[in-house]
């Protein structure tokens, strides 16, 4: 029976040079070592680090061919929307493309689920959103504001009541709780964006599902706007 570290060590492999790939130390075009030097560089065994290459080859990261070897691909084959992929994508700081197209995912799919929210949330689900808007109200730091506010939109999408949608922002959590962290960060003041949630929250308990959509739609375009201006100075960290 394969023991814990044993399971793990593929996942070395995989997180190793993932994040190469994903931060631009190994570019696209780019030939992998041969198996044996790779895996004596990475004190695995050549089992082990197939097992990894597999992995990453189902992540889109890297193909191999039989006469060319094992080669980066372009980031248009990535599965962006992997845990892995994401994770390491925020761990090297997001670009500015990357932020935007983050943001134009979010003014597709929110307002709709802030609309659904107003219609459809029950008592428990509208309580679940008080609390993590009160959350973000005493948050001391701009770290608990970060979860706060993600815990906010997360019950917003969860009180929509429809499990796509839902699922959807579940993978892209890792993202998201990035972006709300740089978002907050590029304001003078952290929680300067109060006002916006508590006029989502307040739509949702009024159940008026435009209101809720619009306002849900004018806090993603504030955000857009502040991290627009972040980029644009050189201060994205």
């Amino acid at each position: 029976m394969r023991t814990s570290a044993a399971r793990n060590l593929p996942d070395h492999v995989v997180q190793q040079l993932g994040r190469q790939i994903v931060d631009g130390r190994l570019r696209p075009g780019a030939a992998l070592p041969r198996e044996e030097a790779l895996a004596q560089d990475m004190a695995v065994s050549r089992t082990v680090l197939r097992e990894g290459l597999k992995l990453l080859a189902a992540k889109g990261l890297i193909e191999s061919r039989q006469k060319t070897g094992t080669r980066v691909r372009d980031s248009r084959h990535w599965n962006q929307l992997d845990p892995d992929v994401l994770a390491w994508r925020c761990a090297a700081m997001p670009t500015a493309d990357f932020v935007e197209k983050l943001v134009e995912m979010r003014a597709i799919i929110e307002p709709a689920a802030a609309a659904a929210a107003a219609r459809r949330r029950d008592a428990m689900q509208l309580a679940q959103l008080k609390a993590a808007y009160q959350a973000m109200a005493d948050a001391a730091d701009l770290d608990a504001w970060a979860r706060a506010d993600l815990e906010f939109h997360q019950r917003v999408l969860e009180a929509a009541n429809n499990e796509l949608m839902t699922s959807l922002f579940a993978v892209i959590d890792t993202a998201l709780a990035a972006y709300f962290r740089l978002s907050a960060r590029s304001a003078v003041d952290f929680k300067y964006s109060l006002p916006q949630h508590f006029a989502v929250y307040d739509a949702i308990r009024r159940r008026r599902a435009n209101a809720a959509g619009a306002a849900m739609l004018a806090l993603g375009e504030d955000s857009r706007g502040n991290l627009r201006r972040r980029f644009r100075d050189g201060k994205a960290r």
